[in-house]
């Protein structure tokens, strides 16, 4: 999703208290039998300058936007973007991806969060999404980690971002990169909504223990008025009036 490069990507890709329970009802705002009614996208930079009025006008409602990478890179559109889809109307969150072989968890968190990845309860800003995928750099596919120190390196990185904000992040993967490289780690989905990537007509098969899912990137070569050229195109599983308590973390 980072689109580090456009034709990299491609080939890559082929209740104890009352904010506890309210945490999880919002994880589970939309079960597996229900219709993925809302439309959204996720763009960066690489879709150049983004027509939000006319993306808005087109049905879209809600997109992720890359905000920042590593510790070092804030994408060059995002400030655009980010205020431009806001005054527009479009629900947005930002997102970071992952160099989990560069620096800590805590610092890309930490990173995020001073770059975009904040949070307020105004009704059009998602918790940010943290883009755990393969690695498009040198390093192997899991960035060079074992299982059990991906698995650490993705608990610091979500920690200090609930510090940061008081919000859990969304979890952007695949099902086949998470199993591997966590070694089908189970734990985060208690409480961070999942974002899949299946670029496909179905979902299929979601990460080891989620027992659903709560966006889903369906395909990389979308089509959307304000755009031009191909963008991601995505569900949110379940209607506007949830997604806006996502948002609201209500």
């Amino acid at each position: 999703m980072a689109r580090t490069t456009l034709s990299v990507r491609r080939l890559l890709a082929a209740g104890l208290t009352v904010v506890a329970t309210a945490a999880a009802a919002l994880v589970a705002t939309a079960g597996p039998a229900a219709a993925a009614t809302t439309p959204g996208i996720d763009v960066s930079h690489y879709q150049g300058s983004i027509n939000w009025t006319s993306v808005r006008n087109a049905g879209i409602q809600f997109a992720f936007i890359k905000a920042t990478e590593g510790t070092s890179v804030k994408d060059s559109a995002f400030n655009a973007n980010y205020v431009n889809a806001y005054n527009a109307g479009v629900i947005r969150g930002a997102y970071h991806f992952a160099r989990p072989n560069i620096s800590a968890g805590s610092t890309q968190a930490s990173y995020l969060a001073s770059n975009g990845g904040a949070w307020s309860a105004d009704s059009r800003t998602l918790p940010a999404a943290l883009d755990l995928e393969a690695n498009p750099y040198s390093g192997g596919y899991c960035y060079g980690k074992t299982t059990s120190g991906m698995r650490t390196w993705i608990q610091d990185f979500l920690n200090t971002y609930k510090s940061r904000t008081s919000r859990y992040a969304v979890i952007y993967t695949t099902t086949s990169w998470w199993n591997q490289c966590t070694g089908s780690w189970t734990a985060p989905w208690a409480n961070h909504p999942l974002w899949i990537a299946r670029w496909s007509s179905t979902v299929g098969t979601l990460p080891a223990g989620a027992p659903f899912w709560s966006f889903w990137q369906y395909t990389s070569s979308g089509s959307v008025s304000g755009i031009s050229g191909a963008v991601d195109r995505n569900y949110w599983n379940g209607d506007r009036t949830r997604l806006i308590a996502l948002a609201n973390n209500t």
